[in-house]
């Protein structure tokens, strides 16, 4: 039975989104479906946790929109993402960045990763 359901999660796993983790900045092109028309919208944040593995993989964005902060949570494989796009590599030590929910201003920053 587990092989069944493994063989139909590996069918839905993506493999053209690009490899990121927490702390770094991201793009993600949404498909967002408003009455017969069919649009992309842009949501910019940080990456503040990624959750699970496999097809059940998530991630949480966190930005802050006319100083409020909002938070999505994108299930990875799933076909409302269009594209991801990496606009910085965040340079952090932690797995989860829960403590960004605390800061305000220069603060809630991530500092960059330089190589």
């Amino acid at each position: 039975m587990n092989e069944i359901i493994r063989a139909i999660e590996q069918e839905q796993i993506r493999t053209d989104l690009p490899s990121f983790n927490v702390g770094d900045t991201v793009k993600v092109y949404v498909k967002i479906k408003e009455g017969a028309r069919e649009r992309v919208q842009m949501f910019e944040g940080t990456v503040i946790k990624k959750q699970n593995g496999g097809c059940r993989e998530t991630f949480t964005v966190r930005r802050i929109a006319l100083g409020t902060a909002v938070e999505r949570t994108f299930p990875i494989h799933a076909p409302i993402i269009e594209k991801i796009e990496i606009s910085r590599k965040g340079r952090v030590r932690r797995a989860h960045l829960g403590y960004l929910r605390a800061r305000v201003g220069k603060a809630a920053k991530v500092r960059e990763l330089l190589r």
